[in-house]
């Protein structure tokens, strides 16, 4: 039991600092960038041909590679009117198998992503803008992104799983 919850936290840990340290920073090279595109356009008269293609690539890392740090700092939306009323032996009742549902999406996920991430790669493929940047390396951070998810979620089935048995072997049950 001691080594299966030092995994999950050494993934959740991973998650976490991806998002804190690596990911969250993303937010504010993006404003900067936008802000020196404004500054550049209206000021000087100088628009930038990179300064939005950027900062879109930068964005779209930011939405692949959050969602293992979404799920493992429980910032995922849910609807809680009624989930929120059950005991936690029912909520991780209905989170184990809700969760079939959310690997499903997720294998599906990763075998198209890495489909599209290698033959961006194969391709050398690039943005085919005025300034033409290569897209590769963004495309390539969607495997990596669903891989940080689909561990993340494998984190999140285990302690619901662990919730569920030992919550029964208390003798609680549903209350």
């Amino acid at each position: 039991m001691e080594r299966i919850d030092k995994i999950n936290y050494t993934i959740s840990l991973i998650n976490k600092g991806i998002g804190k340290w690596l990911v969250s920073y993303f937010i504010l090279f993006i404003a900067f960038i936008l802000l020196y595109e404004i500054v550049a356009r209206y000021v000087f008269s100088s628009s930038t041909v990179w300064a939005s293609e950027l900062s879109q690539m930068l964005f779209g890392a930011y939405v692949i590679l959050s969602g293992g740090f979404l799920l493992a700092d429980k910032g995922h939306i849910k609807v809680d009117i009624i989930y929120s009323r059950f005991s936690p032996r029912t909520r991780a009742a209905i989170d184990v198998i809700t969760s079939f549902l959310f690997f499903m999406f997720a294998f599906v996920l990763l075998k198209e992503g890495w489909a599209f991430a290698v033959d961006s790669l194969i391709r050398m493929e690039t943005s085919n803008s005025a300034w033409n940047p290569p897209v590769w390396p963004i495309k390539l951070l969607i495997p990596v992104g669903i891989i940080l998810l689909l561990i993340q979620g494998i984190v999140k089935l285990v302690e619901d799983v662990l919730i569920f048995i030992q919550d029964q072997q208390a003798g609680k049950g549903d209350e």
